[in-house]
């Protein structure tokens, strides 16, 4: 291609991306009720504490998952927008065993983050001894999302080491439970030494991934849980259009 074509290549992709732009804030401002919305995005973070995961094992990602929320790539996906995140984290195992770590807070500004984080830090492991109940932990998630402060989006992000191997599996709790506007994705942690890999990432790509955009991150361990959360919640976090944003210029980049 020679240059003039490919300036009116660049200059078509600049164009796209202010068309997505306005797009994206149409459609945010034409969903907004009249009071307004609060937040861009309702976030709860689903931690397994089922009898795979030992004391070792929950310490880091409880620790993962602080570090991962005071990460400065993941601070700066936080504050990307005007509008602000809301965030809950919960624990689960079995059936009737899903405890909450921080209930709905809208993280505005970064002491609000931090104290987040910190309330995170100091909980304490509810249960050591039960099995896996995938399909009441998404049952708690779909019900907390809906108490959940006024938000554009809604995600679930279940993270886990095992199948489910307790009560209802996943694709009934997406039919009793209210998930028609919640995206869930995954985290997977290969960890236990009686889960294979290729069958424990086909479960949860297979029956626990839901909605349009919903993705999988892998961690390698407990001692890479950090990493995924982290990449995780930037993903999560960043608006729509500036994630499109970001794919265009690395096509442009190369």
């Amino acid at each position: 291609m020679d240059l003039k074509g490919q300036y009116r290549q660049l200059v078509a992709r600049r164009h796209l991306i202010c068309a997505v732009f306005g797009v994206w804030a149409g459609l945010a401002l034409a969903t907004l009720p009249a009071h307004a919305a609060q937040c861009r995005l309702a976030l709860a973070l689903a931690i397994d504490v089922s009898s795979s995961v030992d004391a070792v094992e929950d310490t880091l990602q409880r620790n993962g998952v602080v570090a991962a929320l005071t990460a400065p790539e993941v601070e700066q996906a936080f504050f990307a927008s005007d509008l602000p995140v809301a965030l809950a984290v919960y624990e689960w195992s079995g059936r009737y065993n899903q405890e909450m770590i921080l209930d709905w807070v809208i993280i505005d500004d970064r002491s609000a983050l931090i104290r987040a984080a910190e309330t995170v830090a100091k909980s304490r492991r509810s249960h050591n001894d039960f099995p896996t109940a995938m399909g009441y932990a998404l049952g708690f998630g779909a019900n907390l999302l809906a108490r959940s402060p006024d938000c554009l989006r809604k995600t679930l992000d279940m993270a886990g080491d095992g199948q489910s191997n307790e009560g209802f599996p996943p694709a009934s709790a997406y039919r009793e439970f209210p998930f028609q506007d919640v995206t869930v994705n995954g985290l997977v942690v290969n960890a236990a030494d009686f889960e294979g890999e290729v069958g424990l990432i086909a479960f949860y790509r297979g029956e626990v991934l839901h909605g349009p955009g919903a993705f999988l991150i892998i961690a390698d361990g407990f001692e890479d849980y950090e990493r995924a959360m982290r990449r995780k919640l930037e993903r999560e976090l960043a608006p729509p259009a500036i994630g499109l944003l970001e794919n265009l210029q690395k096509e442009d980049a190369g």
